[in-house]
């Protein structure tokens, strides 16, 4: 089986891509397998690494926000899409997939477009409540549209074939055990709360965090894990400058980044994080309540729409960036404890969302595709 796979721009629509070529790769070792990519993106440092072969195109994404800049560079996106159309239809012709799969992100558009043009099946998968608008073009003409959230259906073409999958979550996740976990983090029975913003950080989170971690050292009642990203170095000092030595305080931990997630994940009472695709799915797959941080960063809010598919089913609570402080979290936090098993009930309905089989899912539509 030969099998092209086209997605980047961010971890969200790489990973996955990474995730369904692995299990693809563990079923049959045999199948060739080829990711096309954007020039420039992250996905030319990610791919190889991962030991899959790599082609890029120049390609660029639309600015929507219209300032005289950006027009600049919307009419320079406009020629790079004719000629990525050309050397996708060259990469496609020159590699001759069985099936492309597109996992979003706009270098997406131009290499399944191509190929479904050139006749060969492809589908795409969408990680996200709220579809793309790459993915929205192409799930018309897909063979199939697997998405990870039921939600994502309605904001879909009617014709679009769709099938719930969902997301492809790491072995490591799946796998990771609670009572191991605390075990090997030196926990106690205190409840524990895991919170992040990513692997850049996020100020507003930190800030709201800073003063979580602080009532925390004060009153004794939590553990807590906190990452703080690499452009939030400045915390620990802001952590003393509110009172709280974390050298007397074992039972708080605060790193620059989590590198065990899995274990911390899976060790958690409570999660404090930001609402992308793939850790919400892990959310789920570990069966943990979070209190979600929606990023306003993001193409088309999607981050939102993913927080409320899991509020909407009793899995979260939300709290929107323009609401964040580090009293309203703190009030959150306490809301949630403060109510017999009200983390637990936040964990339960999470797990009722998880789909532990999505790559196996996955795999069973392409090959029967395929077939």
């Amino acid at each position: 089986m030969r099998i092209l796979f086209a997605g980047g721009g961010t971890a969200g629509h790489i990973n996955p891509a990474l995730a369904i070529a692995g299990y693809v790769r563990e079923q049959e070792p045999d199948a060739e397998i080829l990711y096309v990519g954007a020039k420039g993106g992250m996905e030319e440092r990610l791919v190889p690494a991962a030991n899959f072969a790599f082609q890029s195109i120049v390609i660029s994404g639309f600015q929507r926000k219209l300032t005289v800049k950006n027009i600049g560079r919307n009419i320079k996106t406009v020629f790079r899409l004719l000629g990525a159309s050309s050397g996708a239809k060259k990469i496609i012709s020159d590699f001759q997939p069985d099936i492309c799969v597109g996992t979003g992100g706009y270098v997406s558009g131009p290499v399944i477009r191509q190929a479904m043009k050139m006749g060969i099946p492809a589908v795409v998968h969408e990680q996200n409540a709220f579809p793309g608008v790459t993915n929205k073009m192409l799930s018309k003409q897909a063979r199939c549209t697997m998405l990870a959230v039921e939600d994502a259906k309605k904001h879909l073409d009617p014709q679009a074939h769709c099938v719930l999958t969902g997301n492809p979550v790491r072995q490591a996740v799946i796998h990771a055990q609670r009572d191991a976990s605390r075990k090997a983090l030196g926990l106690d029975d205190r409840p524990l709360i895991l919170s992040f913003g990513g692997s850049l950080g996020a100020r507003t989170i930190n800030e709201a965090v800073a003063d979580l971690l602080a009532a925390s050292g004060k009153s004794g009642k939590y553990q807590h894990i906190h990452g703080y990203g690499q452009y939030g170095k400045w915390m620990p000092q802001l952590l003393k400058d509110k009172g709280l030595d974390l050298s007397k305080h074992p039972e708080i931990q605060v790193r620059e980044y989590i590198n065990n997630m899995p274990e911390c994940l899976a060790a958690a009472d409570l999660v404090i994080c930001r609402a992308g695709a793939i850790t919400l799915s892990e959310l789920q797959i570990q069966g943990k309540g979070a209190i979600l941080i929606p990023s306003p960063n993001v193409a088309e809010n999607h981050q939102y729409h993913n927080a409320m598919a899991m509020v909407r089913r009793g899995a979260a609570v939300i709290l929107e960036e323009n609401n964040l402080s580090g009293k309203a979290l703190c009030e959150k936090v306490e809301e949630i404890f403060s109510k017999p098993n009200g983390a637990v009930e936040l964990g339960k309905h999470a797990k009722e969302m998880s789909i532990r089989d999505a790559n196996q899912r996955i795999y069973q539509i392409i090959k029967k595709i395929v077939v």
